[in-house]
């Protein structure tokens, strides 16, 4: 078996479980488990089921307290930050996000920044959480440092993502989550624990900063910035908008999901923009669909079949996946099963 493949739905029910024997309030538990799946779904692997054995090893080592509520350190006209209290980083992230579109109705915008929180799994869930009440929804957060600013070879930055959703479908749909690295280190470990020897160019660097190939060297290494000094400056961006004006850790100050040392003291923006407040809704949904068309009306370059807009191979991959089901390591699913095993938690049987 080099990978099994299982039912979402079941997949997340196991996920939920997991968590669920280690005293995780079940709405905490059901969230996690949620948001790990269907990054799993749109085939975004790095943000998925793989990331649960970091998450265990969390709570079991005391890195992350799953009971923290959190707590709104201050509230000012649109703008509202956020102490998580080392809390589990989807719960903070769910809070944050309504926060900023309860704002958003009153005044127009609304930020939150939410400081001293964890891994809240794949920006995108967030970004379309704040999207589907008829908002532009921009999220962002700092991470582990493993990333060398431009011109050095020592790790201060994170990757850093950036997310941005737009409320359009069909058409018009639209979804931007990257990070500000070529790829994110789940990549990396994924081809790490899939035993690939190697990665393509242009993913990483080793110690010194010299570009490698090998899948070992680069998860011991560094993380490439996307565009060289251009994903430093997007990377110095989420730094700034989340740890310095959340008041929370920056650089160097961060924990990891790898570092079992420390907590992870990340910081996350969640900005959301009321559409209406711009132009009417159906206006929007068709200027989207306008604009869409317009970019893949370009001709294929050599070796493409088509043009395609951020978004289209997540969601084409979420299709499949649903009917499908979703392919889970060997590796992974060894792992998933020892701790559903020492937990006591039912593992799904494989059809």
């Amino acid at each position: 078996m080099s990978e099994a493949i299982i039912p979402h739905d079941q997949l997340r029910d196991f996920v939920e479980g997991i968590l669920s024997a280690l005293a995780v309030a079940p709405a905490k538990a059901r969230l996690v488990a949620e948001t790990l799946v269907a990054a799993n779904l749109r085939a975004v692997d790095s943000h998925g089921v793989q990331l649960l054995p970091f998450y265990v090893d969390q709570i079991e080592c005391g890195r992350m307290n799953p009971h923290a509520q959190g707590r709104v350190v201050s509230e000012s006209g649109a703008c509202l930050v956020y102490d998580g209290e080392n809390g589990v980083g989807q719960f903070i992230a769910e809070l944050c996000s309504d926060h900023a579109v309860r704002l958003c109705r009153e005044h127009g915008l609304g930020m939150v920044v939410a400081r001293e929180s964890n891994h809240f799994g794949a920006a995108a869930w967030w970004g379309q959480r704040i999207s589907a009440h008829g908002m532009v929804g921009i999220v962002q957060c700092n991470a582990s440092p493993m990333v060398a600013p431009w011109q050095g070879c020592d790790p201060r930055y994170g990757t850093n993502p950036l997310c941005v959703a737009v409320p359009s479908n069909g058409a018009g749909a639209w979804l931007l989550d990257m990070a500000s690295t070529t790829v994110a280190m789940g990549r990396i470990y994924k081809a790490f624990v899939n035993r690939e020897a190697t990665i393509p160019p242009g993913w990483a660097m080793d110690g010194e900063g010299v570009p490698t190939v090998e899948t070992e060297t680069a998860l011991n290494g560094l993380l490439m910035p996307l565009g060289g000094y251009k994903g430093s400056g997007l990377a110095m961006m989420a730094e700034i908008l989340c740890g310095v004006l959340g008041g929370g850790a920056v650089s160097t100050e961060l924990g990891g999901l790898r570092i079992k040392t420390a907590p992870f003291r990340v910081s996350q923006m969640f900005l959301a923009i009321d559409v209406a407040r711009f132009i009417e809704p159906e206006q929007f949904q068709a200027r989207m669909e306008k604009l869409v068309t317009m970019v893949k009306s370009s001709r294929p370059a050599q070796g493409h079949q088509e043009v395609l807009v951020a978004g289209d191979p997540e969601w084409r991959a979420e299709a499949g996946r649903l009917r499908g089901g979703i392919p889970v390591p060997e590796n992974l699913w060894t792992s998933l099963g020892e701790i559903a095993r020492r937990l006591g938690v039912a593992i799904p049987a494989l059809g």
